[in-house]
């Protein structure tokens, strides 16, 4: 089958993106409004994007409604440009979840989900405790598409990162320990990376004209 973007409604372009740009790593965001109050919500339309300097993206879309109404992630970050991505582990995949839920405002979602905070090194947005790897992010630009979506670009400044999951050597993340989850297509749709592994060692040119395939 063929789709041509121009002749679908939004909805449908969603579902078929979703479903080919898989799996997709998930951003969990703590922030913090002007007045000290923590926000933490889980996106999964994100991705790593250079490394100098380091910049992370993430695509957040308005509050449903059509009411070009920020969500409390996007508005905290415009208005103190600071935030935690917090790495969704295999182990807290269900709190996550919970975070994920439309609760009305003021209602924290930390404490929903039973979940504490600690101190960050550089920014002032606390990261989940619970999280074994997170990254502590100031706001480097933030885009508007449409009417609907924007993308925040985050510069990221410190790393925390649990001493078990860590390979000095490099250091490298011992991915095949951390047990990170990816989101599929759907609402409830992910992935687990246990056992999931396949390593596929890269062909340089000097090794292809050997003819090593």
């Amino acid at each position: 089958m063929k789709f041509e973007m121009e002749k679908m409604p939004a909805r449908e372009i969603y579902n078929l993106l979703i479903g080919l740009v898989a799996p997709r790593p998930i951003a969990w965001v703590t922030s913090m409004d002007e007045q000290g109050r923590l926000n933490a919500a889980p996106f999964s339309s994100y991705n790593y994007l250079c490394t100098d300097p380091p910049i992370v993206g993430m695509g957040v879309m308005d509050r449903p409604g059509g009411t070009s109404v920020p969500k409390d992630t996007a508005w905290n970050i415009r208005r103190t440009g600071e935030y935690v991505i917090n790495v969704v582990t295999e182990d807290l995949l269900e709190k996550m979840n919970i975070c994920a839920t439309d609760f009305p405002a003021g209602v924290d979602e930390l404490e929903m989900a039973g979940l504490t905070t600690a101190a960050s090194s550089v920014v002032k947005v606390p990261r989940i405790a619970q999280a074994h790897a997170a990254l502590e992010c100031t706001e480097f630009a933030s885009l508007a598409i449409g009417n609907k979506s924007r993308i925040v670009l985050g510069r990221v400044v410190a790393m925390y990162v649990e001493d078990r999951f860590v390979d000095a050597a490099g250091p490298y993340i011992k991915a095949e320990e951390l047990h990170a989850i990816g989101r599929m297509n759907g609402l409830g749709s992910y992935v687990r990376t246990r056992d999931a592994f396949v390593t596929v060692p890269r062909i340089s040119y000097a090794e292809w004209e050997k003819g090593v395939r």
